[in-house]
């Protein structure tokens, strides 16, 4: 437990003159002369408003306790102690922290607070809800808040705009990054009440939006503020244009598309290129649609096996089912042929394995089915009455694909067709979105459909896709549940590198050992943004390379009239 020292003058080891920027690796192109991020227009107009969909629901206004699912993009209404930016793979600049010391040996960060800092109702931001933030949200946030904050050892608080924490002997080079990425919140309006609980009252917070209504579970409007007083910082000059922000829930994304080409959305994010190619037929004649290229890593998505369970506990089990996938079928038929494989957890980057093997490459179909069967056979499981069953129990070959969309169904069944020639039954379960929450977070599963999303900066986080540790941790990230020394070791390792160039090498070591456990059937990916939306919203001319950032875009002056 970290010990709180309140306004002490014990000397923190630092560096001679404190520094704004904070790179993970190498230099950053910014520093303190610097007046816009590169992929902004510092002079886009304020105004106007947009509405985009979302899908499921909410029933709570805090994205930061595990009660409860929140709405879109509750980032809009909360600062952090820095920003993250979108041109550089891990690089934090100033926001409420306007400086910041941290040692060559990255062992401690202090926080000199920007005395301008303020809270919406104008009460100004202190270290003591700095203190309040990292105590609460080590106690009772999200699992990666509570596994990083646990590395600090002690806190110290100056003075009211000074907060420094001194990290235990676990700690690696980004637990400072991470620290610095803490949302702050408002110590005078939260330890009244019940922060485990659910909630639907506005918080008070101190973003450049503010809550301005809610239909429970249908919508939510975000108001950008006016007399925010970091509109002109760095982190935020030519971003958040819009004056309100409005997300419209649905059942399901078919029933989105359709609002938006009637006009009621202005804006909308694909992901099904199928929808791409032929759903957008009659959309309104003031929408246009854009493919904007990226180059950050793209989901990791696929079939995850649930390797806590038998048979999927056995890899040649899991060798057989992968092969059982008719990716050429699939490409050409569902994804145009437009799509890539996915064959690393960090596609369409440089971080992927170089020409990382694949099972049943140039392969026919009916020879990976003939490989998948005796892969089958030789962990016990035979063919009777045209059944898969095991030899010594006869217990039949039975798996549940659980679902959370529609898009992923067209692919599950396609994948039960080849599945069931190997005589295994299969059941395709579409979960609501509440359901398929509760059942991923206690891992109730047999496939999973899901993904890993990873950054340009894999750090800290790998620990929690893939130790040991994180295998039982429930409402984690290790979906597959795999446990290995080595990738534990090299999940470890990453954190820590140095350079970028060994960042690189513990990425491609984590996708050789985690790719031969065949823990996940991969789906396919585009390296591209599919976006649609109305003419006269606006874009900067330079996309940074983890791709669109909504919050640059603005709307054009004589469509706000």
């Amino acid at each position: 437990m970290a010990e709180t020292v309140i306004k002490s003058d014990t000397p923190m080891q630092k560096p001679k003159v404190p520094t704004q920027i904070l790179a993970m690796h190498g230099q950053s192109q910014y520093d303190g002369a610097s007046t816009h991020l590169s992929y902004v227009n510092p002079d886009a107009p304020k105004g106007g408003s947009i509405k985009v969909a979302a899908i499921g629901t909410f029933d709570t206004l805090n994205p930061y306790s595990l009660k409860g699912q929140a709405p879109e993009n509750m980032n809009l209404i909360y600062d952090r102690l820095m920003r993250r930016i979108w041109d550089e793979p891990f690089t934090m600049v100033p926001l409420i922290a306007q400086s910041i010391d941290v040692p060559d040996d990255r062992s401690s960060i202090t926080f000199h607070l920007n005395p301008k800092a303020r809270f919406h109702d104008g009460s100004a931001i202190t270290s003591s809800d700095v203190l309040f933030s990292f105590e609460t949200l080590k106690e009772h946030g999200r699992p990666n808040m509570r596994q990083i904050y646990r590395l600090v050892e002690k806190v110290e608080t100056a003075d009211e705009l000074t907060i420094s924490f001194t990290l235990g002997q676990t700690y690696d080079r980004e637990t400072v990054m991470i620290l610095a990425l803490m949302p702050v919140l408002s110590k005078k309006w939260w330890q009244a009440r019940d922060f485990d609980s659910t909630t639907l009252e506005p918080p008070l917070t101190n973003g450049p939006y503010r809550i301005k209504e809610i239909e429970q579970g249908r919508t939510i409007t975000y108001e950008r503020v006016n007399d925010y007083w970091a509109k002109d910082l760095l982190a935020n000059k030519g971003q958040y244009n819009f004056d309100t922000i409005t997300y419209n829930y649905f059942r399901d994304d078919t029933i989105a598309l359709e609002s938006f080409k009637k006009g009621d959305l202005d804006l909308r994010r694909e992901w099904d290129i199928s929808k791409w190619q032929s759903a957008y037929e009659g959309m309104s004649a003031d929408m246009i649609k854009r493919s904007i290229q990226h180059n950050r890593p793209e989901r990791a998505h696929g079939f995850i096996f649930n390797l806590r369970r038998k048979p999927f506990d056995d890899i040649n089990v899991r060798k057989a089912l992968s092969l059982a996938f008719d990716e050429d079928w699939i490409s050409k038929n569902l994804f145009h042929g437009e799509f890539k494989r996915i064959n690393s957890f960090f596609p369409n980057s440089v971080l992927a394995t170089p020409d990382a093997p694949k099972e049943g490459a140039n392969a026919t179909m009916r020879e990976k089915l003939r490989s998948a069967d005796a892969l089958l056979k030789t962990s016990g499981w035979i063919i009777e009455d045209g059944k898969r069953v095991h030899k010594d129990t006869k217990e039949p070959m039975h798996i549940e694909i659980l679902l959370s969309s529609i898009q992923e169904e067209k692919i599950a069944l396609t994948y039960k067709r080849p599945l069931e020639r190997l005589g295994v039954t299969v059941d395709i379960r579409m979960a609501d979105s509440a359901t398929f929450q509760k059942r991923k977070n206690v891992y109730d599963y047999d496939f999973l459909t899901h993904y890993w999303q990873n950054s340009l900066s894999p750090g800290t986080e790998q620990m929690l896709y893939w130790s040991c540790a994180a295998a039982d941790r429930q409402a984690g990230f290790n979906y597959a549940g795999i446990c290995s020394k080595e990738i534990d070791n090299f999940a470890q390792k990453i954190a820590d590198a140095k350079t970028y160039e060994e960042l690189t090498l513990y990425a491609h070591l984590i996708d050789q050992a985690g790719l031969s456990e065949h823990i996940f059937v991969p789906f396919f990916y585009k390296g591209v943004d599919y976006i649609a939306h109305r003419k006269n919203l606006a874009s900067p001319d330079n996309t940074p390379v983890y791709g669109m950032v909504l919050e640059s875009w603005w709307m054009e002056p004589e469509a706000q009239r």
